[in-house]
């Protein structure tokens, strides 16, 4: 159809006064959404001369996140080029000059910036002070570590030339500058500006986790490191590390090397006490913690070869043994004092309070099958009830894994569901579908409970994201005291199909829906509102060196594809 010139006209404007497009660098949008924040007209410029002080120097933690959000702000190969300038058009009189920015802020209702000629010049940033309330002395070694009880909340005030971040611990002041650098937007002229901005923010869940499966497919340590990137970018602050399982056991053991010897793809796929080492102080200082899992008594094949006994001998259906192997033994006391040893260097290479049991999909048929194991539950009158037999093995393995100081433990829900006794504490990861009843169930019971029935990554479909993005983990019926014992969830990416060629991808930036979803208060939650910001955190990722999918069938990230 052919258009006339008014209408050119309300077009142009409308270009020239409306939020950019989706993911446009230019918008200095947040992700995830802070509990409070709000804009005022004036901007910043942001100098090489901009200066940052911390109170506490020896908090090497922040001095370290300074580093960072300096390197994102100012290196120039993590910005995209400018888009072309357009034109802008005469002002009409009939139309407003203000409107409220739901499309780019979800909650924000700001002016926008009068013609170049009318605008307040911006003022230069000279200093960005970053204080931390509580002590932060890591001089001497000392070492600070992430908790599940760290206090992440942090406020950015950002006005008369100075930015001001504070935090009662560290962690908070991480998230302050990370909340800082994606304020930050390169203008066509080539400059870096952020709006006057309050901030007031804190997480709404403790535990915002993303599972990694290192054992069916091998991970480089590069390709983990770029995963806890990616957290730090969404303020995801659980790696949840499911190292082994029946495919492989790269983690090579200093108490018992024979069992990545055996149990590897090979002895270039392993993962030494350095790379762990190095992997899990990458993690501490971005106030990530890293927790374990080594599943038993299923899960387990790869144990087999390096520990023989370990792994119940299954029998056919002439009483003979068929050559092949099923869950841990329970019935081998032997296995008792090694499990209690490897669970001991687990302690001390871990710093984390938890260790991830596992305990889900345990098969019974192999026990059924073999006379010693069917002899010892008559012995012990147990039937042919193999929840029991499952139980006997649980309660002595978490006893086991408790016995330490101040350890605790987390479960997948087949523990609960088989009746298994569990200490009060144990975190209930909560995985099958019919969440909402188990969540029910569990929090009844007193456990805490984590979420990731909803969340499961490596199941692909088109624009899955706003189905992440609409799951809530308190949506389900229980009372507010049963809510309260929810303490967040988990991204899972499994690895039938994830190797280093496509784990970033496929990762990111979905988990970055499921990180608003656990950090973010807010009340509208509708997928078209946070698109824009989405999309733009897409970007982001993709300037400071992530290879994460497009998150739109139309939309491109300037300077890059």
């Amino acid at each position: 159809t052919e258009m006339t010139l008014p209408s050119l006209l309300l077009l142009l404007l409308a270009i020239s006064v409306a939020p950019p497009a989706l993911g446009d660098p230019g918008v200095g949008t947040v992700w995830p959404m802070p509990r409070s924040l709000s804009f005022g007209p004036r901007q910043l410029l942001y100098m090489d001369s901009t200066r940052f002080s911390l109170n506490q120097p020896a908090c090497l933690l922040v001095q370290d996140a300074i580093v960072r959000a300096r390197r994102s702000i100012l290196d120039s190969s993590l910005w995209p080029e400018p888009a072309p300038r357009l034109q802008r058009p005469p002002k009409l009189p009939s139309l407003g000059d203000s409107f409220r920015r739901q499309s780019a802020y979800g909650v924000t209702s700001m002016r926008m910036p009068e013609p170049a000629d009318a605008a307040p010049s911006p003022v230069p940033l000279s200093l960005v002070r970053v204080e931390v309330q509580r002590p932060c002395n890591e001089s001497g070694g000392r070492l600070m570590w992430p908790s599940v009880k760290m206090n992440e909340s942090y406020t950015n005030a950002v006005s008369g030339g100075q930015v001001n971040i504070s935090a009662p611990e560290p962690w908070g002041a991480m998230y302050g500058l990370e909340t800082l650098a994606q304020l930050i937007s390169r203008y066509p002229d080539g400059t870096l500006r952020l709006n006057e901005t309050a901030v007031s923010d804190q997480p709404r869940f403790a535990h915002r986790g993303i599972l990694l499966d290192t054992s069916r497919h091998y991970l480089p340590v590069r390709t983990i490191m770029q995963n806890l990137d990616g957290m730090t970018y969404n303020k995801m602050n659980v790696f949840h590390w499911h190292i082994v399982d029946d495919q492989s056991f790269p983690y090579q053991s200093y108490t018992f090397p024979e069992l990545s010897d055996k149990g590897a793809y090979s002895g270039r796929h392993v993962y030494s006490q350095q790379d762990v080492a190095s992997i899990v102080e990458h993690a501490r200082r971005r106030g990530i913690r890293v927790v374990p899992e080594f599943d038993t008594p299923g899960h387990t094949l790869s144990w087999g070869a390096g520990r023989p006994g370990l792994l119940t001998a299954c029998y056919n259906g002439k009483g003979s043994p068929d050559g092949t192997y099923g869950p841990v033994d329970p019935t081998n006391e032997a296995n008792y004092p090694f499990l209690s040893a490897l669970l001991s260097e687990l302690s001390s290479v871990f710093p984390d309070t938890y260790l991830h049991l596992g305990g889900d999909e345990v098969p019974f048929d192999c026990w059924q099958s073999n006379p010693k194991v069917r002899q010892f539950m008559a012995d012990r009158g147990f039937g042919q009830n193999y929840s029991l037999l499952e139980n006997y093995y649980e309660n002595r393995i978490i006893s086991i894994a408790t016995s330490g100081a101040n350890r605790s433990v987390v479960v997948w829900q087949e523990l609960l569901d088989n009746a298994v006794s569990l200490p009060r504490g144990t975190i209930v990861h909560v995985w099958k579908g019919g969440w909402q009843d188990e969540m029910a169930k569990v929090t009844a019971r007193g456990y805490p409970a984590l979420l990731s029935s909803c969340w499961y990554l490596d199941y692909i479909k088109m624009s899955d994201w706003k189905d992440f993005y609409a799951c809530d983990p308190l949506s389900f019926s229980a009372s507010a005291a049963q809510k309260s014992r929810v303490i967040g969830g988990e991204a899972c990416l499994w690895g039938e199909f994830v190797d280093a060629s496509n784990a970033v991808s496929q990762l990111w930036p979905r988990a970055s829906a499921v990180a608003e979803r656990l950090w973010s208060n807010q009340t509208d939650w509708r997928p078209e509102v946070a698109e824009p910001r989405y999309a733009g955190q897409r970007c982001r990722m993709l300037y400071r060196g992530l290879n994460p999918e497009p998150s739109a069938r139309t939309h491109m990230c300037y300077g890059r594809s």
